[in-house]
């Protein structure tokens, strides 16, 4: 009970810092801000977004993934996801391999909150690549330090679901959609996604391709193994509701390769 009474404190202290920052906080009890979410850098990039008037409300969760938070949040009465890297707890062993080898980002210092502001920047550029590219993606906003706004992929306030949790109504047009996607996103965008799966599209009225972080660009080192691993996992996801195409045949149609196995 200690501890909880402890949380509850911590919750309220960081719910108050907001208040007085000026956002109003919708469904506070809701939000689970935690201080490894919220910590000073954090607060510092939201009063500085808010000042800009990028947000004006910030109400609950969406998700909590293995680096980061999404929240769902208005800006002058239109919704946003607010998605914040946590500085503390992000696993920089792993991001570090998706940074390095990227030419976009060969300057960036080695440490850990450099290489998480360097992550953001990186999302939002790849998110505005594809978007350029003509792929359905959240539309990326702004972002400062550890903080990126998108645009709000749901309706009303309630998120799209992963397209693994989702109805498909014709599992092999939506199927074509992301293999098609993949193709733009390499040829198009010269971006590979990189952790393209079941738990990285949302589907609406369409699929969505989210979580770009990690997303490098076609002369990355790795960008071929990545691709590889991108298109076995739809086909994995995929293949008990429609019919797949061979992995090897869309690998070398992406890329227009001619081998057995990459």
């Amino acid at each position: 009970m200690r501890k909880e009474a402890q949380l509850d404190k911590q919750m309220d202290r960081f719910d108050q810092k907001l208040e007085e920052m000026g956002i109003r906080i919708k469904d506070a009890d809701q939000l689970k801000v935690r201080e490894d979410v919220f910590d000073e850098i954090t607060l510092l990039s939201l009063y500085k977004l808010v000042h800009k008037k990028w947000i004006s409300v910030i109400g609950g969760s969406i998700s909590t993934g293995k680096e980061a938070n999404v929240f769902y949040g208005e800006r002058e009465g239109a919704p946003i996801a607010i998605k914040i890297y946590r500085i503390r707890t992000a696993n920089f062993t792993t991001m570090s391999s998706y940074i390095v080898g990227d030419r976009r980002f060969s300057h960036v210092k080695k440490t850990k909150k450099e290489l998480i502001f360097a992550w953001t920047k990186k999302e939002f550029s790849n998110l505005a690549r594809a978007q350029e590219a003509g792929i359905a993606v959240p539309e990326p906003l702004v972002w400062d330090r550890n903080i990126l706004i998108m645009s709000f992929m749901g309706e009303g306030e309630v998120p799209y679901p992963q397209i693994r949790n989702a109805e498909l109504p014709d599992a092999r047009a939506v199927y074509d959609r992301i293999i098609s996607d993949i193709d733009t996103l390499y040829n198009k965008a010269e971006l590979v996604h990189a952790d393209l799966s079941e738990f990285n599209i949302l589907y609406g009225d369409q699929p969505y391709l989210i979580d770009m972080g990690q997303s490098v660009t076609r002369d990355h080192p790795r960008a071929l193994p990545f691709l590889m691993r991108d298109i076995r996992n739809i086909n994995r996801f995929f293949k008990s509701r429609c019919d797949v195409r061979d992995d090897i045949e869309i690998f070398n149609t992406v890329t227009g390769l001619d081998t057995a196995e990459p």
